[in-house]
């Protein structure tokens, strides 16, 4: 469930729900997903992608001119390449990554699918990663999408987020809740 108190989450929401209805059938919601899983993967990889996008110090027309390049580079055309340019164009480049997650979100939905999110003081490998899913499958009762991040300030674990659900099994967690009971003895 969408956090609708932030006004980003919300405008990320309507984004989102207006591409996802812009596809008329399933062969359409699968172009546009892979058109926005290419973008998110160059904005995941690129620092100065992540730092453009959340600058409010360029003008529609440089966030214009920025965002040719990028749909360019990553071949994205159609409904996801519009979709972007009006997005710049109104000057709201730093929804984009809250887009891409309730996008995601309600493709999953579509699907019957539910989405974890899993923060992971590493990459997963594939084999974490399907041993996961197998998990939150028999858990669930249904198929598992997941969102994955990497945070090195875990140290170790997993955090897992599923709805309003959420699963702290991160060392750092550990290590403050053992630090507090150390406190409170001596």
């Amino acid at each position: 469930m969408a956090d609708t108190s932030s006004p980003v989450s919300g405008l990320a929401e309507r984004y989102a729900t207006a591409l996802f209805e812009l596809a008329e059938d399933d062969k359409a919601l699968a172009e546009l997903e892979s058109d926005v899983g290419r973008f998110a993967t160059m904005h995941d990889q690129s620092d100065d992608l992540q730092r453009f996008i959340r600058s409010p110090v360029y003008s529609a027309e440089e966030q214009m001119r920025a965002i040719e390049g990028v749909l360019d580079k990553a071949e994205i055309k159609g409904l996801v390449g519009n979709f972007l340019r009006v997005i710049a164009t109104n000057r709201r480049l730093f929804v984009v990554p809250e887009v891409v997650t309730a996008f995601r979100r309600l493709i999953a939905a579509h699907r019957g699918e539910t989405t974890a999110e899993v923060t992971s003081a590493e990459p997963l490998s594939d084999e974490h990663v399907a041993a996961l899913k197998d998990a939150l499958k028999q858990s669930l009762g249904k198929e598992v999408t997941l969102d994955a991040q990497v945070d090195p300030t875990l140290i170790g674990g997993l955090i897992v987020k599923v709805g309003s659900r959420m699963i702290d099994s991160s060392l750092r967690t550990k290590l403050s809740s053992l630090k507090l009971a150390m406190k409170e003895v001596g």
